[in-house]
C-alpha cells in the first residue's frame, strides 16, 4: 500500500467524536453505520488529517483561519454547507487533534459532496484531463458506465455526454444526477494522482443496477493512479456491490468501516478487511 495512504487515525474532541481510534484502512475504504452515527464527520476528519497533522479550534479562532483550513470544501461542497458548520460548531468545538501517520500534497486531496455538481467545477476538472491528455481515456470509462454514450465534452461551459447512436450531445444535467455523480468520480481520480478522495453518499443518485458499474471503474481507477478513497453509504445494495465486485476483480486491497454507538455513547468502529467482508457478505449478514 502506498505510503502516503492514510492506515490509520486518532480523533479527540470534533463534532460527535471525543475519544476515537481506528486502524487497518485500505486504498478504498466503504463507511457505513446508522443514520446520525457520524459517518461524513469521520471522513470530514480523515480529510483534515490529510491537510494538517495537527489542526485546533478554540474560542479565539478566526472565521477567516477556519475557511482557509477547509478550502477545498468550501470550493466543492459550497459556502453554505461552510457558513451552517461555522454557525452550528464554531462556538461548541473546544479542540480538535487528529492524527495520521502520513502527509499529502493539498493539491491531490478533495472532497465530493451530495450537493450537485457546478458547471465550473466540470469546467475546471476537464481542463485537467485535456492538459494531461486522458480525454480518451475518460471516454472510455464513461462507455463502460453506460454504452449508450461514448463521449464527454464541455460545450459553451456546459457539460454534455453524447449518445453515441445519435450523434448527438446532451446536458448531463437532463440525464439524472447519477451521469453527474459517476463522471465527478472520475475526474476526480484521473486528475488526482497519489491522491486522496472522499466522497459523501457514493450511491446518491445512482440507480442499483449500475452499482457494479461504478465499483468496476472505481476499482480499477484508484489501484491504477494510486488514489486513496474513502466513501459514505447507507446502502445494503452498494455494500454488497462492492464487496462483490472486489471478488471478482480479485481486488483485495479494500476495507469497510462499520460505525456504532456504545451505551456510553461513544463512537466505536470495526474495521473489516477483504476477507471478513467476504465472508461476512456469504453468511449473508448486514454489514450496514
Amino acid at each position: 500500500m502506498s505510503e502516503h495512504f492514510i492506515k490509520e487515525i486518532e480523533i479527540k474532541n470534533y463534532k460527535c467524536f471525543t475519544d476515537f481510534k481506528a486502524q487497518g484502512f485500505a486504498r478504498v475504504n466503504l463507511i457505513g453505520g446508522k443514520n446520525n452515527v457520524g459517518k461524513t464527520a469521520f471522513m470530514e476528519a480523515c480529510y483534515i488529517s490529510v491537510q494538517e497533522k495537527y489542526f485546533a479550534l478554540n474560542d479565539i479562532v478566526t472565521t477567516r483561519y477556519f475557511l482557509d483550513i477547509f478550502d477545498d470544501l468550501r470550493d466543492e461542497v459550497g459556502s453554505r454547507y461552510i457558513a451552517n458548520f461555522i454557525q452550528e460548531k464554531i462556538n461548541d468545538i473546544g479542540s480538535v487533534e487528529i492524527q495520521s501517520n502520513q502527509n499529502q500534497v493539498k493539491e491531490n486531496i478533495r472532497f465530493i459532496s451530495t450537493y450537485k455538481t457546478e458547471n465550473k467545477l466540470f469546467n475546471q476538472w476537464y481542463g485537467a484531463i485535456v492538459e494531461n491528455s486522458l480525454e480518451d481515456l475518460f471516454d472510455e470509462y464513461i462507455s463502460l458506465f453506460d454504452s449508450e454514450f461514448d463521449r464527454f465534452r464541455m460545450i459553451n461551459a456546459q457539460p454534455k455526454l453524447r449518445v453515441k447512436s445519435e450523434q448527438k450531445f446532451y446536458n448531463i444535467n437532463e440525464l439524472g444526477d447519477g451521469f453527474s455523480k459517476y463522471i465527478s468520480y472520475v475526474a476526480m481520480i484521473l486528475v488526482h494522482r497519489d491522491g486522496t478522495i472522499f466522497i459523501d453518499e457514493i450511491e446518491n443518485g445512482i440507480h442499483y443496477t449500475k452499482l457494479d458499474d461504478m465499483w468496476r471503474v472505481i476499482l480499477k481507477l484508484s489501484r491504477e493512479n494510486s488514489v486513496q478513497i474513502f466513501a459514505t453509504t447507507h446502502s445494503k445494495e452498494c455494500i454488497e456491490s462492492y464487496a462483490r465486485v472486489a471478488k471478482e476483480l480479485q481486488e483485495e486491497e479494500i476495507a469497510f468501516v462499520s460505525l456504532y454507538k456504545e451505551r456510553d455513547t461513544q463512537i466505536k468502529s470495526v474495521v473489516f478487511d477483504y476477507d471478513a467482508i467476504q465472508t461476512r457478505l456469504e453468511l449473508d449478514l448486514d454489514n450496514r
